[in-house]
């Protein structure tokens, strides 16, 4: 083999050594592009877990304000209605 053909494989292999470092390149910067929008896509997620877990804990609370209001309406009625046994008592007694 002349010294002209080994310089012409090296330089064809030169070449597609340069090529494959270019697609290798754009393949490094597609993956970049891609872990960004994940990072972007994850960070979103994340502050959509957290809205929606506060939005949980206020609507847990107010279920528990909600339950207690009903217990404690209840618990008025229930006086309500013995006083009104009471005042009956009352008036039947005072007859």
């Amino acid at each position: 083999m002349s010294l002209a053909e080994q310089l012409d494989k090296i330089v064809d292999r030169t070449e597609r050594l340069i090529e494959l470092c270019a697609a290798l390149q754009e393949e490094n910067d597609l993956l970049k592009l891609e872990s960004e929008a994940l990072t972007v896509a994850l960070d979103a997620s994340k502050n959509k877990t957290k809205e929606l877990e506060e939005k949980l804990r206020a609507l847990k609370m107010a279920k528990s304000f909600s339950e207690t209001s009903e217990k404690s309406f209840d618990i008025k009625q229930k006086i309500n209605e013995f006083v009104q046994e009471i005042d009956k008592c009352i008036v039947l007694l005072k007859k």
